[in-house]
């Protein structure tokens, strides 16, 4: 065992041990064999799950405990730590879970972690737009969004350093791939990403929507729902940090539009975002100590910021996924989403370039 002595690490189980992505049976039973001693190898049983799309997750159980004695072994995606600051995701998973609002985190190994399985099944893409379901969803990111942080201190909204982060990473790989293959990559170039991304914060810092604890990446697989309970749970943190309210909602209504099979027109209608909105205030308001009654002119401010921000979310993602297509060893096409599908990830980014010209008097206002 290995204890590390600083950041989120520092009271969390440490174990200095590599699993093989390729082969990880082997190792994984090792990794339980020290977590826990009194599980008889060959009795555990080991359910692979296939919703993600950078790591790969696996159940372990002993029967007949299952569900309430599981085990989830995450394993990292090759150099995802590009992308994701682990130490920070490891003090998100303790925060959350001492507000009740996620699972346990047991340990941590050199590449992955351990922690308790959410009981519900994964959220499908239609029951999104079940009124039930998704006022269950917007109360249970209002409870998340009221977390303070530790000692009262302001934060900063993680969006532009992570942003300014992925399009340092897209420079240096634009450089490195035209130098091998003598053209140019059909990616739009460094600086043109990059004045897209000024644009969009010149204009929406000057909103004014609140910095508060956010997923970030609330798509159906990361949310999990107990239909006996009535409840939802959100999962995996890998991008959960402070930023602005607006743009955790605003990227959740692009997730309705689906990751696999991609389809705007499942983007929330206005009549269901306001209905949407109107259940989040009303859970933001209460958790925070505000009055829980909302007027419509508080919901008509926070739909027209969710908009704005919802366009940052898209460029996000499209920056985002033009990495993973150079850098994943997930079995994912990241590739194909870039440049195939009638309507990609590579579509999305110009998409949102010409919506940044298209919507300059709706930024401004």
């Amino acid at each position: 065992m290995d204890s590390k002595s600083d950041g989120a690490r520092n009271q969390l189980l440490h174990f200095d041990l590599h699993i093989d992505e390729h082969k990880p049976h082997k190792g994984i039973l090792d990794l339980l064999g020290r977590l826990r001693p009194n599980w008889d190898a060959q009795d555990i049983q080991m359910k692979r799950f296939t919703e993600g799309i950078t790591n790969q997750l696996m159940g372990c159980f002993v029967a007949p405990l299952q569900e309430p004695g599981c085990v989830l072994v995450r394993l990292y995606g090759q150099m995802t730590e590009l992308f994701v600051n682990r130490d920070r995701e490891l003090e998100m998973f303790q925060v959350l879970h001492a507000h009740g609002c996620g699972p346990q985190i047991f340990c941590s190994f050199q590449n992955g972690i351990c922690y308790e399985f959410v009981r519900g099944t994964v959220l499908e893409d239609e029951l999104l737009l079940q009124p039930s379901i998704y006022r269950l969803i917007a109360a249970e990111m209002g409870r998340i969004h009221s977390i303070q942080p530790k000692c009262g201190a302001p934060a900063e909204p993680l969006l532009w350093t992570k942003m300014s982060h992925f399009l340092t990473l897209v420079q240096s790989q634009n450089s490195s791939s035209e130098e091998q293959r003598g053209t140019k990559s059909p990616v739009p170039s460094f600086e043109t990403l990059s004045a897209e991304m000024e644009s969009l914060k010149r204009h929406l810092s000057q909103i004014d929507s609140p910095t508060v604890l956010c997923h970030n990446d609330l798509l159906t697989k990361n949310i999990i729902y107990n239909h006996k309970e009535g409840m939802v749970k959100f999962i995996d943190y890998e991008y959960a940090d402070y930023n602005y309210q607006a743009f955790d909602i605003g990227n959740h209504f692009n997730e309705f539009a689906g990751v696999n099979d991609v389809n705007y027109s499942r983007y929330p209608s206005r009549e269901l975002q306001r209905d949407w909105l109107t259940a989040y205030l009303q859970s933001y308001n209460h958790s925070t100590g505000r009055e829980v009654t909302v007027t419509e002119a508080e919901v008509t401010k926070l739909y027209i910021q969710v908009c704005k921000f919802s366009l940052a979310s898209n460029f996000f993602w499209g920056v985002w996924a033009i990495l993973q297509s150079r850098f994943s060893s997930i079995d994912f096409d990241f590739e194909r989403t870039l440049h195939h599908s009638p309507i990609n990830w590579m579509e999305t980014v110009k998409f949102v370039l010409a919506l940044i010209y298209s919507f300059q008097n709706m930024l401004k206002s």
